[in-house]
């Protein structure tokens, strides 16, 4: 139930806490800097939603994409995530950005909890100024001179620090949530509150009258009083840990208050499996019980009382009592600002604590076979790796029932679920198994040479040799929805380039995916490197795959052009090949033949609406208009049930319908086509520039040298001549089958094949040659001549 309510034209830490905070005792030794408060998110860019939040406690949650479901969530702030640089005052835009995402859980319905650490910061930074105030009145009335002089600043004690502190951090917490109308109430404990049975009942009861309340309760350890930390004692069954610091504490918090979710603030990204900054140190992403002995941990954050073996020891301790638990980073600039709604919303962020170890390996783990594997297979000679591909297609033949069996399942489970053309590209038949099995043959006789093919030769010079060869891009991450018959498509085109692979389906294909993966990994093991290809099961999102920088080298999305643009946006650092939109264009010319013409545009508007390569643009040569060609084309689209958009020219040609296109960039992906009127064929090229997305084009005419003029000027993938867009095919290419189509102007644009697979390395072959050799008094010279390329090339 929501009792707050957001203000949407809301800036976060507004004029009004900067005139708070300047009046305070922070100010007066550190002026606020309102550059770091620029870097808070705004509030109304943060969607208010409402999310269903139930279930029982006493069981973690098993994988981060249930964490949406947390009710109450406990948030532990590091010293290090709180505490500015200088180790003296507080991180004002960090603590900001936090209060923001707490507050928007908070309105979402779910109870928020804060472990904070900071008072002891806050608190030194404020009794420095008051000790050099002193010290310079002090020295002033001594000497009689106003100049100060240097002055040792004495060591502060920790617990005079805190209680410093303490009212000012809170004041500053609760003129943050007062912003959100969120009302805010500190709470501080030691571990006495925890040992007493009637304290800990009192806790308990404030605690939770406070969250009925929808009040968010800001926890910290009593640090001017805080007495030596008791010893692990045994409490009605349950281990106990001491609140020795605030991991110990929020962890103690978590299991009391019978919370779902503890988020662990800190300064590293997370738990490492040697200390963070060594050479090869990984990032961990899901921890489970038991893993310790394979983790180095190393020293303490710059601040604050426990390392990373501490809030391990804590976390699992809060795992055994039923709280899931993730350890991230909350100081890096980049993703502070959403790393407690990120964790929450399950993306893959930081460390994971489950208690419930998967069945099959981590997409990590799949990624490492993907590339151990992928270099076995590059080192296959070419008639080994298109033995492999001949027998998968021979296994999609002889496993035809399996394979049909496994899709129906898949189609009766989608059915009602996913719209008419998704369910067509998801329905397998025998025709396309054997359609299948013809492209892959073809892709095992065009494997014979592919890699390391040597495309040139050069003598550098005497006795030393350059050779320019071709070899697997490393590992290929193809994302792909619906159609099952993409995988065994994909998986050839890798297996003839020597690629690893890691695939990912979407799950309404998911039964036809695992039979089609399986057969596959059966042909890949008569060579020995059947982990070549992966198949991703496990509920990692796509996001968080594009994230995989390390073990990822090529990102192929197939599906819609929703999907491509997601995963280009959320790729970081990996190149990612593919097309967003597929906006092709037809131009018919005026010296267009009347048959070819209506024929071309049915077939590329008709046949496969659905599809990248379908048309969606016809334009019409001004000529045409109300000619029997012009007729008869309007007729057929009739006949087809084609619904037309009128562009800004054609519309004015117009008296009565159809109403004019809202946008000449639009993929309709259906029996929709929008029809501009043009000039001349150059201001058919200027359009297509303008509004198309560099897929496929085709120009209809009878005149060679305006057909000509069209495929040598217009700047798509794919430029036809009197041919229907649809054939813009790997398969029809004569590709065997495609990884996808891109758009992009790198290596590969068009259906890409093989080819689109490969890159090249460089091979020199000397004798004892020095570069000092070839300097103005060396004994050598540069050649650099130009040597002949062998016709074929094996391994």
């Amino acid at each position: 139930m929501l009792s707050q309510v957001c203000r949407p034209g809301f800036q976060p830490f507004n004029q009004r806490l900067l005139l708070w905070a300047q009046s305070t005792a922070l100010s007066r030794s550190h002026p606020v800097q309102t550059s770091t408060v620029r870097n808070v998110r705004s509030w109304s860019n943060i969607p208010f939603i409402t999310v269903p939040l139930s279930r029982a406690h006493g069981k973690s949650f098993a994988h981060r994409s249930e964490l949406k479901h947390a009710k109450r969530i406990v948030v532990k702030l590091g010293s290090a995530v709180v505490t500015r640089g200088d180790e003296c005052g507080l991180a004002l835009g960090r603590l900001a950005s936090i209060v923001e995402q707490v507050s928007v859980l908070q309105n979402q319905g779910r109870e928020m909890m804060l472990v904070t650490s900071g008072a002891v910061a806050f608190g030194k930074q404020r009794l420095r100024h008051e000790i050099l105030l002193s010290q310079s009145v002090r020295q002033a009335l001594h000497s009689g001179q106003n100049q100060l002089k240097e002055m040792a600043i004495p060591v502060l004690e920790a617990r005079a620090c805190a209680a410093a502190g303490q009212s000012g951090l809170m004041a500053l917490y609760e003129a943050m949530f007062t912003q959100y109308s969120i009302c805010a109430a500190q709470i501080l404990v030691t571990n006495l509150d925890f040992h007493d049975e009637q304290k800990r009942r009192n806790l308990n009861g404030t605690l939770h009258e406070l969250l009925r309340m929808n009040i968010v309760p800001i926890v910290n350890t009593n640090d001017a009083v805080v007495p030596p930390a008791e010893p692990n004692s045994d409490l009605q069954g349950v281990n106990v840990i001491s609140v020795k610091d605030n991991d110990s504490l929020a962890a103690r918090l978590a299991v009391e208050m019978k919370t779902d979710l503890l988020i662990v603030l800190s300064d590293v990204e997370g738990l490492f499996d040697s200390p963070p900054g060594s050479d090869d140190a990984k990032l961990i992403d899901t921890f489970y019980p038991g893993d310790q002995q394979s983790v180095t941990f190393g020293t303490k954050s710059r601040v604050g009382m426990g390392g990373m073996e501490a809030k391990v020891k804590a976390a699992l301790w809060a795992l055994q009592g039923g709280t899931s638990v993730v350890i991230a980073n909350g100081t890096h600039p980049k993703v502070s600002g959403h790393v407690i709604t990120d964790i929450v919303e399950g993306k893959k962020v930081g460390t994971f604590f489950s208690e419930v170890k998967p069945a099959g390996p981590t997409v990590e783990q799949q990624g490492e076979m993907a590339r151990s594997g992928g270099r076995m297979l590059a080192t296959l000679e070419p008639e080994q790796r298109s033995e492999i591909i001949h027998h998968l297609a021979d296994l999609l033949t002889d496993h035809r029932d399996e394979i049909l069996s496994a899709n129906k399942k898949d189609l009766e489970e989608a059915e009602g679920r996913l719209a008419p053309p998704l369910l067509k590209r998801l329905s397998l038949s025998t025709s396309k198994l054997n359609s299948l099995a013809i492209g892959l043959r073809q892709i095992a006789a065009s494997s014979q040479d592919s890699v390391g093919r040597v495309l040139r030769r050069i003598r550098v010079a005497k006795n030393l040799e350059l050779e320019q060869v071709t070899v697997p891009i490393g590992v290929l991450l193809v994302i792909f929805e619906s159609r099952p018959d993409c995988l065994p498509q994909v998986a050839a085109l890798a297996i003839a380039s020597g690629n690893g692979l890691l695939l990912k389906g979407g799950k309404e294909a998911a039964h036809s995916n695992r039979i089609l993966h399986v057969l596959t990994q059966e042909a890949l093991s008569i060579h020995g490197v059947k982990e070549a290809v992966q198949l991703v099961n496990t509920r990692e999102e796509v996001e968080d795959l594009c994230r995989l920088d390390k073990l990822i080298d090529l990102i192929i999305p197939r599906g819609s052009s929703q999907l491509v643009r997601d995963i280009q946006k959320a790729a970081k650092g990996i190149p990612v090949m593919g097309h967003s939109e597929g906006i092709c264009h037809m131009y018919v010319d005026s010296e267009a033949s009347v048959d070819k013409a209506s024929r071309l545009v049915r077939d590329s508007k008709c046949e496969y609406p659905a599809a990248c390569n379908a048309l969606e643009t016809l334009l019409i040569h001004r000529d045409l208009l109300r000619t029997p060609l012009f007729d008869q084309i309007i007729d057929m689209l009739r006949v087809e049930q084609v619904k037309i958009h009128a562009g800004p020219k054609f519309a004015s040609y117009l008296t009565f319908s159809p109403s004019e296109v809202k946008s000449l960039r639009t993929e309709y992906g259906d029996l929709e086509l929008c029809i501009e009127v043009v000039d001349s064929v150059q201001e058919a090229i200027d359009h297509i520039h303008k509004y198309g997305s560099s897929h496929t084009e085709v120009i209809v005419t009878e005149n060679e040298k305006t057909a000509e003029f069209f495929l040598q000027h217009v700047d798509s993938a794919c430029v036809f001549w009197n041919a229907s867009t649809r054939f813009s095919d790997g398969y029809r290419f004569g590709l065997g089958a495609e990884v996808g189509i891109s758009t992009s102007r790198i290596h590969a644009r068009g259906p890409v094949g093989i080819e689109g697979l490969l890159t090249t390395k460089w091979l020199l072959r000397g004798q004892d040659h020095v570069v000092s050799d070839f300097s103005d008094h060396g004994t050598l010279k540069y050649l650099h001549e130009n040597l002949p390329v062998p016709q074929s090339n094996t391994n």
